[in-house]
Order: C-alpha cells, then structure tokens, then sequence
C-alpha cells in the first residue's frame, strides 16, 4: 500500500465532487483519476478538482493499475454494473446508496465482492459523522433507557423534471429510493430489521412515488414512523424516543452537527462540527478498512445492506411500483 490510498472516482455527478471535498480532509488519501462516459465531462471535472488522470470510460479507470479503491457515485440502475465492473477489475469500492436498484442487484454485487476478496461498502454518510457516533454511544450506555420509537423524516420539493433522475422510473426515481433510504438505515440502525412493514405513497405522473410512509415495526414492540418524498417539503428532523429520555436531532438530521440530549427536565446540546463536509467520515473508514486488510465495514456491513434493500423491496411491493427492467 502506497503512503496514502489512493481514490479512483466513477462519476463526474454533483455528488462525486461532495465526496471528492470531504475526501480531500484527508491527510492519508489523494484522488488520482476520475472516470466518465465521455471525455470532455472528465477533463472539465479533472480540471476543476486538479485530477491528473482523466477517463472517457469507466473501463479505463476501473483497469488503472494505480488505483487503490473506487468510489461509484452514478444514478441508482448503475450501481451493480459499475461495481461488478470494478470488482472484477480487483478494486474496492465504496458504493453510493442506494447500493442497488433492488435486492438481486445487491445480491450479485455481494457475492462478487466475496468471492473477489475484495471490500465492498455502502456509502452511507451519515453512520460515520461524529453526531451519529455519539449518538450510538449515549444509546449503548442507556442514558435514555430502552429505545422505543424513531420518528423521522426526510422530503423537499424538486422542480417538475419528468426526465430527469428523481421523477424518472427508468433512473429508480422517486422518493423511496432517493431519500427514504435515510430514514430506514436509520431504523436499522437503531433497531435491526423489521417484522411488519406497512406503507402509503402517491404514485405521480411518472409513475414513482412523489411522497411516502412508512410504519416498521419489531419484534419487541418498537415502532419507526418514517416519511419521506421529492414533491414536499418536510421538517427533515429525526427524534429517538427512549424509556427514559430522548435524542432530538435538528434539520438536516442526515448531516448532522449537533442535537439535544433530553433525560427528565434537562437538555443537553452536544455540538460536533465536521473537518469538512461530512463525507470525510466514511472515505476514513474505507481507508482504515483497506488498510487493515478488513473486506467489509463493521459499521455498514454488506449483510445490513442487503436487509435493508429487501425492506424497501417489500415496500415497493406494497406500492406495486416496479422500475423498467426489473
């Protein structure tokens, strides 16, 4: 391994150059080459980012042999291909979520990566900020009692685009898969997988789902109220409610810097600032992963990942939404 590990990007998206910002908090990491499906998109976001190398194809950078991992930040129907791509070439790769369209995409990706040996994760941003560890902690060491209940929601209005990626069914538009996704690794998180799942949404124009519902519930009776869309403004909170107090994280609770401890009459506002933009925190993980010769992330596990797609599975179902191909 290199002084520092060494980033491949597989995207010239907005979010690529979120994540290429966070990564550059990073004394240990460089990106060294970007790849995209044309040239002039690569070498106008090379250009702007200082990239050395730059890619007409994800071929090409999935093959570079000085790459030590690849971030894949294409729209959700690439996923698997991008990252089995990238696996077979012998690259890691940290994947954006949703990790998958469904959960036979997710099944395949899986199972490539382990019979690669090669680590695979989900980019799931917002397990890995500062807030949210600490969170974890205050949780584990019971200072609001047994967690009960998660209410949380994550919705804005988006410009009426029908072609493009959020309203489009052939791009797995739609709330659900978008920004709901949030809301229900969270309930994960805090809860494991559920044993009833029941949902509502309003299937627009194009047919996704403009706005959503979901109720989890578990099997020792805690409960997940969780809201979502693309078409509504929601508050974008997140309330942890326990036995004996509660955990209040303020908009947007997915990037959080700070939220409120309430036990009895007191509150308590932890403040956590991040070094960058956030997206620093899982492009460290990955990098210790790598490092340690660890395939998977003990905070993200690939089996988690699979779980929760199945659940969005479920709920599409309910919805008898299916996205072109499947």
């Amino acid at each position: 391994m290199a002084e520092k590990i060494r980033w491949g990007l597989l995207s010239t998206a907005r979010i690529a150059g979120n994540f290429a910002a966070g990564l550059a908090a990073l004394p240990d990491a460089e990106i060294i080459a970007v790849g995209s499906r044309s040239q002039e998109s690569a070498d106008r976001f090379a250009d702007r980012l200082n990239i050395a190398r730059r890619y007409s194809s994800y071929e090409a950078l999935a093959n570079d042999p000085d790459v030590d991992v690849i971030y894949i930040g294409t729209p959700h129907p690439l996923h698997a291909e991008n990252t089995l791509l990238c696996l077979e070439a012998g690259k890691p790769v940290l994947c954006e979520k949703p990790f998958a369209l469904n959960a036979a995409q997710a099944e395949r990706m899986v199972e490539a990566a382990r019979r690669q040996q090669r680590f695979l994760m989900e980019a799931m941003w917002t397990r890995f900020q500062p807030a949210w560890v600490r969170i974890r902690e205050i949780i584990a060491a019971g200072t609001i009692g047994e967690v009960r209940m998660l209410l949380a929601d994550f919705g804005f209005r988006t410009d009426w685009n029908p072609e493009g990626r959020l309203l489009n069914p052939a791009l797995g538009g739609g709330g659900l898969l978008d920004v709901g996704i949030y809301p229900i690794t969270l309930a994960a998180m805090l809860f494991g997988q559920p044993k009833q799942i029941t949902s509502a949404a309003h299937l627009g124009e194009t047919g996704v789902d403009e706005q959503g519902a979901v109720i989890l519930a578990y099997d020792g009776g805690q409960l997940a109220s969780l809201t979502f869309g693309v078409r509504t403004k929601t508050p974008m909170v997140a309330t942890i409610c326990g036995t004996e107090g509660s955990i209040h994280v303020p908009a947007p609770w997915w990037k959080a810097q700070k939220f409120v401890l309430t036990v009895g009459d007191k509150n308590e506002t932890h403040d956590l600032p991040f070094i960058a933009n956030g997206y620093e925190y899982e492009a460290a993980e990955v990098g210790r992963c790598i490092r340690q010769g660890q395939l998977e992330s003990a905070v993200m596990p690939l089996d988690e990942t699979l779980a929760n797609l199945r659940v969005l599975d479920q709920i599409r179902a309910q919805w008898g939404l299916r996205y072109p191909g499947e």
